[in-house]
C-alpha cells in the first residue's frame, strides 16, 4: 500500500469512528532484530482487543502503557503474539515502545475517533484519558512561558499544563494575551501527574476577553498589593466595560477586610491590624453585559509575624502569599542541581521545590541535616509544597547505626539521626511506654539502644504525647537524639520523632 493511500485510509477511519483492523491499516514494520506485523493498532470504541505478531531474535519488552490499556504479554523471548485490550471509551491513543537488543519499535494504539469531546471541567476531571474541548474562565495563571493555568466553569476547575500558540508552538503563551477573567475555549489530551488530572499542551480555539479587569492596587498612593501589619486602606483601580460593578470579598477574609467605598471604577478596602502571621486573599470583581457574567481577580496580602508551623499544618494552609517557617530533617535530596528536597518533622513530609540560596548549600547540605525554612505555601497539581524556600537555620547531623551511636561519647550538644524498629522491651529496671512518653528499645541490624522519652514532633516542647505519632511495636521509625547514659543504661536522650514506616502486615 502506498504511503499516501495509507494516510488517507487511516484518516477516513478515524473520522467515521470505525474499528480499524491491524492488517487493513498498516503494512508490517521491520528492524533487523525485531519485526511486528503492525505498528498501528486500533481497538473498537465499544471496547475489545486486537493483536499483533512479534518476530524477535532475542528477549524483548514493551513499555509506556497507560492505565486504560492492558497488554499481554509485556515481555518475551523470540517470536510471540501480543494482545492489546481496553474497556469502552473513545478518543484515546498511546505510543508504546517494544525494545529488543537496543532496537526500539514504536507501536501506536488508537481507540475510537480522535476528535475532542465537548465537556465540562467536572467531566474532564472524572472522565477517561482522551481529548476534550472545554470552555471556561481563566481562574489563575501559574507560568506565562509554558502556559500553565487553571480553567474554571460552574462545575469546577481543570489544570492546564502547557498551552500552544496560534502556530502550534510551545513556550509562547504570552503571545495569546490570555488574562485572568477571560473566557477561553481549549482542546487537548487528558493525562495525570501524581494522580491529579490535567490537560496537556492545549490548543486555544477561542478567547472572549473579559469586560472587567483590575489594573492595579495602591496603598497610601503607592502601587502595591501589600498592606502593612498596621492595616489601613488599599484601593483597586479597575477597567469595567460592562453594566454594573460587583465586588466579592471571600468569607475567610471578611473578619479583617471590608469594602469602605465604591466610586466609579475605583474600590477601596479597609484592612484591620494584623497580630498574626502573613495573610492574604483574592478579591473578585464582577460585571455583566446583560446576558453573561464576567469576572476578574486580584490577590492582596497583609504582612504579619511569620508563623512557625509543623509540616502537617503547613500542608493544610491555603495557597497564597503568606509566609511560614517550617523546621524538619532532610530525608531526601530529590534534585541536586536545583535544591529540591524533602523534609520531615514527625507530623508529615513536605516537598521543597528549590532552595533560594542553593549555591551556598549544595556542597554541605545532606540527608539527616536539620533545617528551618521559610516559604509561601503553593501547590503543584494539587500537591502542597514549599517553593524557593529561604534557609533560616542549618544544623548538620550524622545519620548513624545503633552500633555507631553507642560508640559515640556521652554528649548532650551533639544530635544524631537513627532509624530502627520499635521493640517493646527495655534494659532491667527501665520502663516501656509507647502510649505516653515514648520509652522503648530501638533495634537495627547492628544492635539495640534504649530510648528514654520522645517528643512527637520538632515543635513540641512537652512529652506525654507520643501516642499522637501512631506507632506500635514492630514499626520502623526515624528519630533524632543525643548520646546519653543513666547509671548502667546507655540510651538516646532528647529524642524527637521524625517519621515512621509501618510494619508489614
Amino acid at each position: 500500500m502506498k504511503l499516501k493511500n495509507l494516510f488517507a485510509a487511516f484518516a477516513a477511519a478515524l473520522t467515521l469512528g470505525f474499528a480499524v483492523s491491524c492488517e487493513d491499516s498498516t503494512e508490517p514494520t521491520y528492524l533487523s532484530n525485531v519485526k511486528v506485523s503492525c505498528s498501528s493498532v486500533s481497538i473498537p470504541e465499544a471496547g475489545g482487543s486486537n493483536s499483533i505478531d512479534v518476530t524477535a531474535k532475542g528477549a524483548w519488552t514493551i513499555s509506556g502503557m497507560p492505565e486504560w490499556l492492558t497488554v499481554s504479554p509485556v515481555s518475551g523471548n523470540g517470536d510471540g503474539k501480543v494482545t492489546f485490550s481496553a474497556e469502552s471509551s473513545s478518543g484515546r491513543k498511546a505510543e508504546l515502545l517494544l525494545t529488543c537488543d537496543s532496537q526500539t519499535q514504536r507501536i501506536n494504539i488508537i481507540q475510537g475517533p480522535q476528535s475532542p469531546a465537548k465537556a465540562t471541567c467536572k467531566e474532564v476531571n472524572e472522565g477517561p484519558e482522551k481529548s476534550y474541548r472545554v470552555t471556561g474562565t481563566c481562574a489563575k495563571i501559574e507560568n506565562t512561558v509554558y502556559g500553565n493555568w487553571f480553567i474554571e466553569d460552574a462545575t469546577g476547575q481543570v489544570y492546564i499544563y502547557g498551552t500552544l500558540d496560534k502556530k502550534g508552538n510551545a513556550k509562547n503563551f504570552a503571545s495569546l494575551g490570555i488574562e485572568v477573567g477571560d473566557e477561553v475555549t481549549v482542546e487537548g489530551p487528558k493525562s495525570y501527574y501524581k494522580g491529579s488530572p490535567q490537560l496537556v499542551n492545549v490548543a486555544v480555539i477561542k478567547i472572549n476577553k473579559s469586560l472587567i479587569k483590575c489594573d492595579s492596587t495602591q496603598v497610601a498612593g503607592k502601587t502595591t498589593d501589600t498592606l502593612g501589619i498596621e492595616g489601613g486602606e488599599i484601593t483597586a483601580f479597575l477597567t469595567c466595560k460592562g453594566k454594573g460593578l460587583y465586588v466579592d470579598v471571600p468569607a475567610d477574609a471578611k473578619s479583617w477586610l471590608s469594602i469602605s467605598q465604591i466610586a466609579g471604577d475605583k474600590v477601596t478596602f479597609l484592612a484591620q491590624p494584623n497580630d498574626g502571621g502573613d495573610r492574604g486573599t483574592t478579591l473578585t470583581f464582577k460585571t455583566t453585559d446583560g446576558k453573561k457574567e464576567y469576572s476578574s481577580t486580584w490577590a492582596i496580602i497583609q504582612k504579619g509575624a511569620v508563623a512557625a508551623v509543623t509540616c502537617k499544618d503547613f500542608l493544610n494552609k491555603k495557597d497564597g502569599s503568606a509566609q511560614y517557617k517550617v523546621r524538619g530533617i532532610v530525608t531526601k535530596i530529590a534534585n541536586a542541581k536545583y535544591g529540591n528536597i524533602y523534609i520531615s518533622d514527625g507530623t508529615g513530609d513536605v516537598y521543597v521545590y528549590g532552595l533560594a540560596d542553593w549555591a551556598n548549600y549544595k556542597d554541605k547540605l545532606k540527608v539527616g541535616d536539620e533545617v528551618q525554612l521559610q516559604s509561601v505555601k503553593t501547590s503543584w497539581n494539587g500537591v502542597g509544597q514549599m517553593k524557593n524556600a529561604v534557609v533560616l537555620e542549618h544544623i548538620a547531623h550524622d545519620v548513624v547505626t545503633v552500633a555507631d551511636f553507642l560508640a559515640k561519647p556521652v554528649d548532650k550538644s551533639t544530635y544524631y539521626v537513627l532509624t530502627g524498629t520499635i521493640v517493646a522491651s527495655a534494659p532491667t529496671g527501665n520502663q516501656v511506654d509507647l502510649e505516653k512518653d515514648g520509652k522503648f528499645t530501638l533495634k537495627d541490624e547492628t544492635g539495640e539502644v534504649y530510648v528514654y522519652k520522645v517528643l512527637n514532633n520538632m515543635l513540641e516542647k512537652a512529652y506525654s504525647k507520643f501516642n499522637e505519632c501512631g506507632v506500635k511495636e514492630g514499626d520502623t521509625i526515624t528519630i533524632l537524639g543525643y548520646r546519653a547514659a543513666y547509671k548502667e543504661t546507655q540510651q538516646v536522650g532528647g529524642a524527637i520523632f521524625i517519621k515512621k514506616e509501618a510494619a508489614a502486615e
